[in-house]
C-alpha cells in the first residue's frame, strides 16, 4: 500500500509517494498552474505514481496542503458576501481596532473589508456578555435582510451577532432562515466558526470563512474527482493550519482553518528530522520558490497561536491584515524565496522581495519569459546550482538569461568597479543579492526568537524547501547556529511532512471569569461539549475511540492585561479538584514564559480550548543506500565574489559516515546543499546531512 501527499506552493507543486519496500519514496516537482492549481496537482500525482511504479488503486492515504484559501483572500477572489449582524454593529468590520499598526505613518492604509457596507445588514436582537437575552430575535428583520441580499445576488452569507459565543440561539435561527431563503448561498455563523470574544476578530473570521467557502468546496470536490479519475480511491484529507488534518468535508465547512495549510508540512518534517538526529530545540527553515518560513520549537513541539492575519496591506507589518481567530502554528514569514525579485528602491538601495516571479514567468533562468533578476538567478551565477541538473535534469537553466537579468540590476546600482571595460560586475551583484537575502531571513528569525524570549544560538536548524539547503549555512552563521540538518528529499519535505500530521481539530469557546470565582461544573460541561464535537469529527475520519488523544487548555491572564497565555489544564473533572489547581497551572505556565509571577494579582480565564487528535502517523522512509562514487566532479563556485573550484557530490551515493570539510556542494533531484568554507558535512545512517560550523569560523 502507498501514501500520496500534495503540497502546492507559489512556484512549484510537490507530490510524494511513500510505500514500503527498497524504494520507499518517489517525488515529482512540477510548476504550479494558474489559475487552476489542480491541473498541476494531477500532473504531478500521475508523474509521481508512474515514477514509483505504484498502481493508483494501492493508495490508501491521500493528504493535501494548499494555499488556495490564503491566495483567494489576498487576491479578493472569493464570493460576493453579505453580513447579518446585530443592529448598531454593521460597521464593526470596518472600524476594526482602536490602535494603529504604524503610529508614524500619516497615510496608513487599513485592509478593505471583504463585505461592502451596503451588504452589511442589521437584524434586531441583542444579548449581553453572559448570553442573556436583552432583546429577542426579530425573525422578520432577518427575512427582510435575506431578501435584500438575494436581490443583490450574494453568494455567501456570514451571520455574526453580538456575544453569540455565549449563547448561539439567535445565530442558529438566523442562519436557518438564511439557508431557507438563499439556498444557493454558503452560510457561516460565528458560533460555529469562531465562538470567542473580541467582536472585530470574530466577525472578520466568520466573514472570511463565508467568503471562501464555495471556492474551497468546489476546489476540493474537483480535486477528489480528479484523483478518482486517476484511479486513486483513498478519501482526501486536508492539512489544517494547526498542523493536524481533517476530512475534505470538514475542511470545506471551515475553509478559514486552511490559511496556513501548506507551510505546516515543512515544520512537521523538520521536527521529525530533528528528533531522528537527537535534537529537541530547533529552528525549522523552509525556503521555497516564493517565500521562506521559520518555525521555532523549544522541546520538539511547535507552539500554536490564534493571533494570525492574512492579506496584509504591508506584508511584514503586524496589524495591517485581516485578523483570524483560528489556531495556526506560530511562524514568521521571512518573505524571500528562489523567485523573489531583486530591484533598486526609490532611494537607490538594493531590495530583494517581497514580489516574486512565481511559476509564470518565473526567474529569468527558467527560460519562460522572465526578465527580472531573482534569487535563483543569483544562486545559479554563483555556481551553487547546476544548470544541467535542476530538478534532476528535467528543467535546464539558462545561465545567459540569468546573467542578463542580474547585470541589469548591477547596472542600476552603478556596480562597475571595472570601469575600463564598461561592463557591470555581475558576479559581485549576484553575491550581493545572495547576502542580502540571507541577512533579511536572519534578521526576521532573530526578531521572531527575541519576541518569544529564545536564544537560537543553541538550536539546530533544519533546512527544507528547494532553496533552503542552498542558503541555510550562511543564515545559520548570522544567527550563531552551529548545526544545520538537511533531510533526504529536502526539496519536497513539506509534502512529506503532510503525511506526519494526525487527524485533528481544535475547538474553543469564550467564558470569561476569575479563577477564584469560575463555576467549575459549568467549565466541565463546556469542555465535555467541545470534546464530544471533536470526537465526532475524528471518528468521521476513521479514528476509533481508543486512539483519540484529548488536550485541554485555557487562555488566561492577570486581570487588567490585554493578552493571554495558553495554559495546559489538569486532567479529569475540574469540579472534583479546586480553583487552586487552575491557579497553580497558570503560575507554572506564566513563570515558564516570563520567569516570574505577580503575587496577589487576580487571574482570569478568557477562552477554553480542546484539541482532539488521532494517532500521529509514522513514516519509514528507509536509507537512500549507496550507489557508485560520491564525487561527481568540480564546479567554479563563488562564496565572496571570487570563483574557486568546489567539489560536487551525489547525495544518493554518500555512504553513512561520509565526512568532508567545506566548501562543497551536494546535489539531489529536489534540492542542492551548499556547505561554505568554515563548515564540515557528515552523512548519517538515516541519510540525513549534518553540517557543522567549525570553531572560529565567521560569516563573510
Amino acid at each position: 500500500m502507498a501514501s500520496l501527499a500534495i503540497d502546492i506552493g507559489g512556484t512549484f507543486t510537490d507530490v510524494v509517494v511513500i510505500q514500503s519496500g527498497p524504494k520507499s519514496l518517489s517525488a515529482a516537482k512540477v510548476l504550479t498552474t494558474y489559475p487552476d492549481p489542480s491541473r498541476g496537482v494531477l500532473e504531478g500525482a500521475a508523474k509521481a505514481l508512474e515514477s514509483a511504479r505504484v498502481d493508483p488503486a494501492q493508495v490508501e492515504r491521500l493528504i493535501h496542503g494548499t494555499t488556495l484559501v490564503t491566495n483567494a483572500l489576498i487576491e479578493r477572489k472569493g464570493a460576493r458576501t453579505g453580513l447579518l449582524t446585530t443592529a448598531g454593529f454593521r460597521d464593526a468590520l470596518e472600524i476594526g481596532r482602536e490602535g494603529r499598526y504604524d503610529i508614524y505613518d500619516l497615510f496608513l492604509e487599513l485592509p478593505e473589508p471583504l463585505v461592502e457596507r451596503r451588504l452589511r445588514l442589521e437584524v434586531r436582537e441583542r444579548l449581553n456578555s453572559r448570553g442573556e437575552v436583552l432583546e429577542e430575535l426579530d425573525e422578520g428583520t432577518v427575512r427582510q435582510a435575506c431578501m435584500q441580499l438575494a436581490e443583490e445576488g450574494v453568494e455567501a452569507v456570514a451571520v455574526c451577532f453580538l456575544h453569540a459565543y455565549a449563547n448561539p440561539d439567535h445565530e442558529r435561527r438566523a442562519a436557518a432562515v438564511a439557508t431557507e431563503l438563499l439556498p444557493q448561498a454558503a452560510v457561516s455563523a460565528s458560533h460555529a466558526v469562531a465562538p470567542q470574544m473580541r467582536e472585530y476578530e470574530r466577525v472578520s473570521t466568520t466573514v472570511a470563512n463565508a467568503y471562501v467557502k464555495q471556492l474551497a468546496g468546489r476546489y476540493l470536490d474537483n480535486l477528489q474527482e480528479g484523483m478518482r479519475s486517476l484511479g486513486v480511491p483513498a478519501p482526501l484529507h486536508v492539512t489544517l493550519s494547526n498542523g493536524g488534518t481533517a476530512t475534505a468535508a470538514t475542511a470545506a465547512e471551515f475553509p478559514v482553518r486552511l490559511v496556513e495549510s501548506g507551510p505546516c508540512g515543512g515544520a512537521l518534517a523538520a521536527a521529525e528530522t530533528a528528533r531522528r538526529c537527537g535534537f529537541e530545540d530547533l529552528l525549522a527553515f523552509d525556503m521555497g520558490g516564493t517565500t521562506a518560513k521559520a518555525f521555532l520549537s523549544a522541546g520538539g513541539e511547535f507552539p500554536i497561536t490564534t493571533e494570525s492575519e492574512v492579506a496584509r496591506v504591508y506584508r511584514f507589518k503586524r496589524g495591517s491584515g485581516l485578523p483570524l481567530l483560528v489556531p495556526v502554528l506560530d511562524m514568521i514569514e521571512v518573505g524571500a524565496g528562489g523567485g523573489s525579485i531583486a530591484r533598486i528602491d526609490p532611494l537607490g538601495l538594493p531590495v530583494v522581495g517581497p514580489e516574486s516571479a512565481g511559476s509564470s514567468p518565473g526567474p529569468a533562468c527558467y527560460g519562460l519569459g522572465g526578465e527580472l533578476p531573482t534569487v535563483t538567478d543569483a544562486d545559479l551565477l554563483l555556481g551553487f546550482l547546476n544548470p544541467g541538473f535542476f530538478l534532476g535534469g528535467e528543467m535546464a537553466l539558462d545561465t545567459e538569461a540569468a546573467a542578463r537579468a542580474v547585470s541589469g540590476f548591477a547596472r542600476g546600482l552603478g556596480n562597475n568597479p571595472d570601469g575600463a571595460s564598461g561592463q557591470p560586475d555581475t558576479a559581485a551583484a549576484a553575491w550581493g543579492i545572495h547576502r542580502l537575502v540571507n541577512e533579511n531571513m536572519a534578521n526576521a528569525a532573530r526578531v521572531h526568537a527575541a519576541e518569544r524570549g529564545l536564544d537560537v544560538a543553541s538550536f539546530a536548524m533544519v533546512a527544507t524547501g528547494g532553496a533552503g539547503p542552498v542558503h541555510a549555512c550562511k543564515v545559520a552563521e548570522l544567527l550563531g547556529i552551529e548545526t544545520v540538518i538537511v533531510p533526504g528529499a529536502a526539496g519536497v519535505s513539506s509534502a512529506i511532512g503532510l503525511l506526519l500530521a494526525p487527524l485533528s481539530f481544535d475547538f474553543s469557546q469564550s467564558l470569561v471569569a476569575r479563577l477564584a470565582e469560575v463555576d467549575l461544573a459549568r467549565v466541565d460541561e463546556l469542555l465535555a461539549g467541545l470534546e464530544s464535537q471533536g470526537r465526532g469529527i475524528v471518528a468521521a475520519g476513521g479514528v476509533s475511540g481508543d486512539q483519540v488523544e484529548v488536550v485541554r487548555t485555557a487562555d488566561m491572564r492577570y486581570v487588567g492585561q490585554g493578552h493571554e497565555i495558553r495554559v495546559p489544564l489538569p486532567g479529569g473533572s475540574l469540579e472534583e479538584q479546586s480553583h487552586a489547581a487552575l491557579l497553580k497551572a497558570f503560575d507554572s505556565a506564566y513563570s515558564r514564559s516570563y520567569g516570574r509571577i505577580c503575587e496577589g494579582v487576580p487571574v482570569e480565564a478568557i477562552h477554553w480550548r480542546v484539541t482532539v487528535s488521532g494517532p500521529r502517523p509514522k513514516l519509514q522512509l528507509g536509507s537512500p543506500g549507496w550507489r557508485g562514487p560520491p564525487l561527481k566532479g568540480e564546479r567554479k563556485t563563488s562564496f565572496d565574489g571570487r570563483p574557486q573550484p568546489v567539489p560536487v557530490f551525489d547525495r544518493y551515493a554518500l555512504p553513512a559516515g561520509f565526512n568532508e570539510t567545506g566548501p562543497l556542494i551536494v546535489e539531489e533531484v529536489e534540492s542542492t546543499t551548499v556547505v561554505p568554507p568554515g563548515w564540515s558535512l557528515t552523512s548519517t545512517e538515516t541519510g540525513d546531512l549534518l553540517a557543522r560550523r567549525r570553531s572560529g569560523s565567521r560569516s563573510a
